[in-house]
């Protein structure tokens, strides 16, 4: 996420109206835009994408790899990677916990309050370190999260790799009627939440 303005609104915590919010189109996509999993419970690897790493069609398609195809849906969007020395429930314990832990690894992200729960499908107010407001839709389940406003997307997933844990970070400022998603400064951002994940998981793991 890039902490410049344009989330939804400063001072209104309503949710938008007109504008729908069931995902981002783009001709062609077979990824759910609200977050699902694509239809047919796979897809073969998608080597070439730019910015994204190569997927062995072999290899299981697990919650990395759906936002692989989620992010590569969305013109600008940036993802990164990363091998957390921890097993997955102790990784997902911080990066699902959005009214604690979320905003304390997010870095321009202040604090979110789940307004409502469904099953997986949520929906949450989020305001950023500078004010701003978005009012969040989308699904939150062990290992996946894709959340999305008018202005703003998030998206995070982590798959089990032994004793260790595989995730990835999405998400950008939306641009409302385009399938796009703002890139300026968005890989820095992701890079920098990574990094504080790991140090929140690794002082939680201290007695």
């Amino acid at each position: 996420m890039t902490p410049q303005p344009g989330y939804d609104a400063p001072d209104s915590d309503a949710p938008e109206s007109g504008v729908p919010d069931s995902g981002v189109p783009q001709p062609g996509s077979t990824a759910g835009g609200d977050g699902s999993a694509p239809p047919g419970g796979g897809l073969p690897g998608l080597p070439g994408l730019p910015g994204f790493a190569a997927d062995d069609p072999a290899t299981p398609f697990d919650d990395i790899r759906r936002l692989r195809v989620m992010a590569g849906a969305v013109r600008g969007a940036r993802l990164v990677e990363r091998v957390v020395p921890a097993p997955l429930a102790e990784v997902w314990a911080v990066m699902g916990d959005l009214e604690g832990e979320f905003g304390r690894f997010q870095p321009d992200m202040r604090r979110v309050r789940l307004l409502r729960a469904d099953g997986d499908r949520v929906e949450a107010l989020a305001r950023s370190r500078y004010g701003l407001r978005a009012h969040l839709r989308g699904v939150l389940r062990p290992g996946w999260c894709w959340l999305q406003s008018r202005f703003l997307i998030i998206g995070m997933a982590a798959a089990a790799d032994g004793d260790t844990t595989r995730v990835a970070l999405t998400g950008g400022l939306r641009l409302p009627g385009r399938a796009a998603v703002v890139p300026f400064g968005t890989r820095g951002e992701l890079d920098r939440a990574l990094h504080r994940l790991e140090h929140r998981i690794h002082d939680r793991r201290q007695p």
